[in-house]
């Protein structure tokens, strides 16, 4: 009984070597991804850098540089959120694709140990019914758990998206807070 030819050996090493290389490609634009964020924040922290050097040195009382740092807290927190945010983007929709091949593959490798278990069957001598039963059964009980570990982690993941976005909407609201008080403060 031959299970595997040549020919089905070279396919399967050709698509893994296609998804080796599109996962590849895909952490390659995440990279690209990370280091764009990245040089437009260093960009953009530069160019206010300099416009509140000038500010401040522009400054003629104690009142005033308290207002100027009061009205520049709160578009900081934003930035820092908003840089948060994009990261997250950025490594949910990386995590997102490898997870996709993943279930993909698995899938693949459900299908071909089925049709590996059934080719067993039909092959198999008479009275060895007990042992492809529990050949079925554990390729069975596998499955069942591959899935539920794959739904909690699903879970997990949105657990910890929604965390994420309560999180930032929270820092979001303090910052404000922060900055009006301040500005009263400022004022008094």
């Amino acid at each position: 009984m031959n299970l595997l030819t040549p020919e089905q050996i070279a396919a399967a090493q050709k698509a893994n070597l296609e998804m080796w290389f599109g996962l590849t490609n895909k952490a390659f634009e995440s990279v690209e991804k990370l280091v764009e964020l990245n040089l437009q924040a260093a960009k953009s922290t530069l160019a206010e850098s300099q416009e509140n050097a000038h500010r401040t040195l522009s400054v003629k009382d104690a009142q005033e540089l308290l207002s100027l740092q009061t009205s520049l807290t709160q578009p900081a927190a934003e930035k820092v959120l908003s840089y948060g945010r994009h990261l997250y983007e950025i490594a949910s929709a990386t995590q997102a694709e490898f997870v996709r091949v993943a279930e993909a593959q698995y899938e693949e490798q459900s299908r071909k140990v089925q049709a590996f278990i059934d080719n067993v069957a039909k092959n198999a001598p008479a009275g060895s019914e007990t042992a492809v039963s529990v050949l079925k059964s554990a390729i069975t009980a596998a499955s069942t758990t591959y899935e539920a570990v794959q739904k909690a982690t699903k879970q997990a993941v949105e657990i910890a998206e929604s965390n994420f976005n309560a999180a930032a909407t929270a820092a979001s609201k303090a910052a404000q807070q922060a900055a009006a008080q301040a500005s009263r403060a400022a004022k008094k």
